[in-house]
């Protein structure tokens, strides 16, 4: 039997810089993770590790921390995931052996998933999962000096049509606005992140909004079946979702998600401009794990693949404990109104009416009328995508907003990173509340003469006034 069915080598360079990009996407994501985990999931943290794990078993969550959890434990998987990424941005592994260079793609892979499984509401985005199945698959692409086995390249194109089809799809079945193409005339306004162009792109006209919508419709619902097209086809359909995915980069934040899906795109590219060298086939035992992985990818597909057609269709969902096949999509509906949760505090001995109210500043979230949004992604800022989703519905802030005012209180340090500017400058507050406000960008005119870029407007308390009780525990005000 011949096997040279089982490589390209035309995709020598494509597998080179997906795995570059891969790799630096690994790299923020455990960076990402070091600095925000310990107010966040820590001993002390708003959800803990330990509290999770004693009530969720392993065969649920699958994580080394089932075996043990400490702070140390965690800020060790975390940096040693930012130590093995830098390694693999470097290209080190292809300078060693097969098995070995797998081993090298194998390790931050574990790590991320122990992260992931334990990491409750602060890593329910399908991001983690994208990249979680992503960095599987890239396990079996082979170091440089191999040609790259054609059925991890169909694999990757396989995870890019679910994730660009299931968004698009998720879409149309959603809000009347996708249909009517009126979307884009709010999302850039109430996205959860917006950016320092988001102002500019909402104030786009009214037509153009509709083209947006209208091509964002065409590259995720036709655009992907030219993935499995032949060349040039493929390579024209994932440089289209490229240029898609730059555009949705510079009208928002969201995380390392954009990042990844042209990563995948890149994979598909069989256009770079680089000769590769002679490479040699893979050994007997690589085409082997490469079969079987193959078989184990399309069983698992069953169920994202009936959840694609699916009238009740599920986005961002996971089908099994380590996240091989997930279903994906966002924006099934889009909110046309943005509302901000402020939180806001006193270290005026009572309530009163006279009391001197400071506002917290968070580092990405709308506050500040007169802060520019700024950009952060591909890093990802936890809590504040959290109090997006608060503001949409408390229900999503019933496990942690307390608490994240109980920390103010105690001028939690660990906490207080988390956050922009602390009006107190790290001293204890007496009470802390929090408001409800209606924002939207200003007007041309209004930006012009007031410097803003958002107006605001109170809506009501989210969070009663609270203070600190005698044991420690927050107490509401009446």
């Amino acid at each position: 039997m011949t096997w040279e069915w089982f490589t390209d080598p035309g995709y020598w360079a494509a597998r080179l810089v997906f795995q570059r990009l891969l790799a630096a996407i690994y790299l923020v994501a455990f960076l990402t993770a070091a600095l925000q985990f310990k107010p966040l999931l820590g001993e002390h943290g708003l959800l803990p590790v330990p509290d999770f794990v004693r009530r969720v078993p392993f065969r649920r969550a699958p994580s080394l921390f089932h075996w043990r959890y400490t702070d140390r434990l965690f800020a060790t998987v975390a940096w040693a995931g930012v130590v093995v990424s830098s390694a693999l941005v470097l290209g080190l592994p292809d300078h060693l052996p097969v098995w070995a260079a797998m081993l090298g793609w194998t390790v931050p892979w574990l790590l991320y998933q122990s992260i992931v499984n334990v990491g409750q509401l602060w890593y329910s985005f399908g991001w983690e999962s994208l990249l979680l199945e992503t960095g599987f698959l890239a396990i079996f692409l082979g170091p440089a000096d191999t040609a790259p086995p054609v059925l991890v390249l169909w694999l990757l194109r396989w995870v890019l049509f679910r994730l660009e089809f299931g968004a698009g799809l998720i879409k149309m079945r959603g809000d009347a606005c996708w249909r009517d193409l009126t979307c884009l005339c709010y999302h850039h306004e109430t996205q959860p992140m917006p950016g320092p162009l988001s102002w500019y792109f909402h104030h786009l006209p009214r037509p153009l909004h509709k083209v947006e919508a209208a091509a964002s419709h065409g590259t995720q619902l036709v655009v992907p079946f030219a993935l499995f097209a032949p060349q040039p086809a493929a390579s024209a359909a994932a440089l289209l979702m490229i240029a898609t995915q730059l555009w949705l980069v510079a009208s928002g934040n969201f995380a390392w998600l954009n990042f990844l899906t042209i990563t995948l795109a890149v994979s598909v590219v069989d256009i770079f401009p680089v000769q590769a060298p002679p490479l040699p086939g893979s050994p007997w035992w690589h085409r082997g794990l490469v079969i079987g992985l193959t078989v184990l990818v399309v069983v698992l597909s069953y169920r994202p693949a009936r959840n694609l057609v699916s009238r009740r269709q599920v986005m961002n969902t996971s089908f099994d404990r380590l996240h091989l096949v997930n279903t994906y999509g966002a924006f099934g509906s889009v909110t046309k109104v943005r509302h901000e949760i402020v939180i806001e505090a006193t270290d005026d001995p009572r309530p009163a009416e006279d009391a001197v109210w400071r506002e917290y500043e968070f580092k990405g979230k709308p506050g500040d009328p007169r802060r520019r949004p700024p950009q952060f992604a591909p890093y990802h800022l936890r809590l504040d995508w959290l109090m997006w989703f608060a503001a949409l519905s408390t229900r999503y802030a019933q496990s942690w907003l307390p608490g994240l005012a109980e920390k103010l209180l105690a001028a939690d340090p660990e906490t207080l990173k988390l956050l922009r500017h602390d009006p107190f400058h790290g001293g204890r507050p007496t009470y802390v509340r929090a408001n409800l406000y209606r924002y939207r960008f200003t007007t041309p005119r209004e930006r012009r003469e007031t410097g803003a870029w958002w107006v605001r407007e109170a809506r009501g308390p989210v969070l009663r006034t609270t203070r600190l009780g005698p044991d420690g525990a927050v107490v509401a005000v009446d």
